[in-house]
């Protein structure tokens, strides 16, 4: 009888990378201009988060992941992990599925503050109330 396949884990090439560099060796001046804006509202509205490279993208964690950022070539997007759960009375958010929300941003400018300051703090607040939402009996 054949042995059994091995599973080794993929582990992303940008693993260990700050964010700092991450946004100087990968990103265009205009990208840089939206994630640095990002970045420093949720550290301004959730400043025990932590922030690093994880699925090849920066991730903001306070009790589990909260947020994300994903560049693409015409727009960054910024998600979240419960953002089915987050008030958007104006329905800015996008999404199909039934957990996960994000909203696609191509300038700095695009960046509703109060918005994203309310979704950040209910996201840190969900994550505190339920645990980490990538763990399948908290979500």
């Amino acid at each position: 009888m054949p042995a059994p396949a091995r599973s080794v884990p993929k582990v992303s090439p940008m693993k260990g990378t700050a964010v700092d560099d991450y946004v100087v060796a990968k990103l265009t001046a205009e990208q840089a201009a939206i994630v640095n804006a990002l970045r420093q509202l949720v550290r301004a509205v959730a400043p025990k988060s932590t922030e690093s490279i994880k699925w090849a993208q920066p991730v903001f964690e306070e009790n589990g992941p909260f947020a994300f950022i994903k560049p693409a070539k015409s727009h960054v997007t910024f998600g979240f992990w419960r953002g089915a759960q987050l008030d958007d009375p104006q329905g800015l958010l996008q999404g199909e599925g039934d957990r996960m929300k994000h909203i696609r941003l191509t300038s700095a400018a695009d960046i509703r503050k109060k918005d994203f300051q309310a979704w950040v703090k209910q996201a840190v607040r969900l994550n505190h109330e339920k645990g980490d939402p990538t763990k399948r009996e908290n979500r």
